[in-house]
């Protein structure tokens, strides 16, 4: 069980690197939400379908994709930890290259709880508006 929830994790992570809203949509429970956590405009909660508008936007945010660098991954009793960083330009060539730690809690092997920690500073400062922001 540990694998296969590690193995929806990290499929759930490349999809949202290519922007593809439709495979990361296989991954989410109905009633999926994600928490990113901290203080800045994109912190806060999103429900399934705001998650998988953002992703659909990454496509036209990161033309060239987020490319994903996973450095660590642990999985156990139905959660799974994800340490990558975000190696993107956004499509008029401004970097973005955030640090992440995700925390997926998977219920019947699908993502049911994403907590997001990154720096909220450098992606208010970056992707500014062109995320839509949590409920707070």
């Amino acid at each position: 069980m540990e694998t296969r929830d590690a193995e929806v994790a990290l499929a759930f992570i490349e999809a949202m690197g290519r922007g593809d809203a439709a495979a990361a949509a296989d991954c989410l429970a109905p009633d999926a939400v994600t928490v990113a956590h901290g203080t800045g405009k994109l912190a806060g909660t999103r429900r399934r379908e705001v998650i998988l508008a953002t992703i659909a936007a990454f496509r036209e945010l990161f033309p060239a994709g987020m490319r994903p660098e996973i450095r660590s991954v642990t999985a156990g009793g139905g959660r799974v930890a994800v340490e990558f960083k975000g190696n993107a330009e956004l499509a008029d060539g401004t970097p973005y290259h955030n640090e992440y730690c995700m925390v997926f809690s998977l219920e019947g092997g699908r993502i049911a709880r994403i907590d997001e920690y990154f720096c909220t500073l450098l992606a208010d400062r970056v992707l500014g508006e062109r995320v839509a922001p949590g409920e707070r």
